[in-house]
């Protein structure tokens, strides 16, 4: 009878101990049920998707072997190298190195440049990319160099602002082609010379400049009506701030074809000048990142950019005169 007792008292003890770890296991798991709900409902929505673009006008980039033999003569040749730029320093390896770094710092998907020879060249500078460039007979070509994980399709040169190729055409890609992500963007590098004077003035910058504004308004129109996000980025050699603050001059031309509900918007408007490094005389922008199409309402705020150079390495290596722009902008 003492061991049947005994037995009973076992049985029920592992019974209630048993009944204890099951309340305890559903505590737990309803804790941790709990926890997951709060935190669930306290996580912060996914960002978006978003691409960072650029514009960098990189000032007679020219790979090294190619450098070499133009400088044995200038004015010569289907490519030219102005007598000028022959007496400038020739970029070293070093160089070269410098401007690579600022291109990884950048952290830009896709970047507009100019003065560039071609694909050659701009390897040196972005040597994980892929390009588009203009195929203007001249060193100074327009392009696009692109990080590999975006799509893209290479379009057609807009040859109507070259003026008959007396002075650079307009590079033009799509991203993400056929996807509901698309975007248009064209590259420019537009006559310099006539950055405040007015376009009707008889000096010839400023007549050639004026020859190109249709060319790049009516490939903006273009854009507009068939109701296509776009972008047109580099390097416009004029004062578009004074000129979109009075409406007038390029910058009139350039918004005529926009509608209302889609403006032409300046991604940098509203923020202060920054000169590329403390040496620059320079007080106002002449490269821009202009986007249309609904596209403004896809920046991300706060994120354009000025990506100036540290003093020291605007010193001692031979970077540009001018410093990249970019800005990020929502995929959907």
């Amino acid at each position: 009878m003492a061991a049947l007792r005994a037995h009973r008292l076992a049985f029920a003890r592992g019974a209630h101990t048993a009944a204890m770890s099951a309340v305890a296991r559903i505590a737990l798991l309803s804790g941790v049920a709990l926890a997951c709900l709060v935190a669930c409902v306290r996580a912060p929505a996914a960002t978006p998707p978003q691409i960072r673009i650029a514009t960098w006008n990189l000032e007679w980039l020219i790979s090294p072997d190619d450098a070499l033999a133009l400088r044995q003569r200038c004015r010569r040749g289907e490519k030219r190298l102005p007598c000028d730029v022959v007496q400038d320093r020739a970029r070293s390896a070093a160089d070269f190195d410098a401007l690579a770094r600022y291109a990884a710092g950048l952290r830009a998907d896709v970047v507009a440049v100019q003065e560039v020879d071609g694909p050659a060249a701009a390897r040196r500078v972005f040597p994980d990319a892929r390009f588009c460039f203009t195929q203007r007979r001249d060193l100074q070509n327009v392009g696009f160099a692109i990080r590999a994980h975006v799509p893209f399709r290479c379009e057609p040169d807009v040859q109507s602002i070259s003026l008959d190729d007396r002075v650079r055409r307009g590079a033009a890609v799509t991203l993400y082609p056929g996807d509901a992500r698309e975007i248009r963007l064209l590259a420019v590098h537009l006559k310099s010379g006539c950055s405040r004077e007015p376009l009707d003035s008889r000096a010839r910058n400023c007549r050639q400049l004026a020859g190109q504004a249709p060319g790049v308004a009516s490939w903006i129109a273009e854009q507009a009506a068939a109701g296509r996000a776009f972008a047109v980025l580099g390097d416009f050699n004029r004062d578009l701030r004074a000129e979109s603050e009075a409406g007038t001059g390029l910058w009139a031309q350039l918004v005529a074809g926009t509608p209302a509900g889609a403006p032409l918007v300046d991604a940098g408007a509203g923020t202060a000048f920054r000169a590329c490094h403390s040496g620059q005389p320079f007080t106002r922008y002449i490269d821009y990142i202009l986007v249309g199409g609904g596209l403004a309402a896809r920046l991300r705020p706060d994120s354009f950019t000025r990506h100036v150079y540290d003093d020291r390495d605007a010193h001692h290596f031979r970077l540009s005169d001018h410093c990249p722009l970019s800005v990020a902008l929502r995929l959907r």
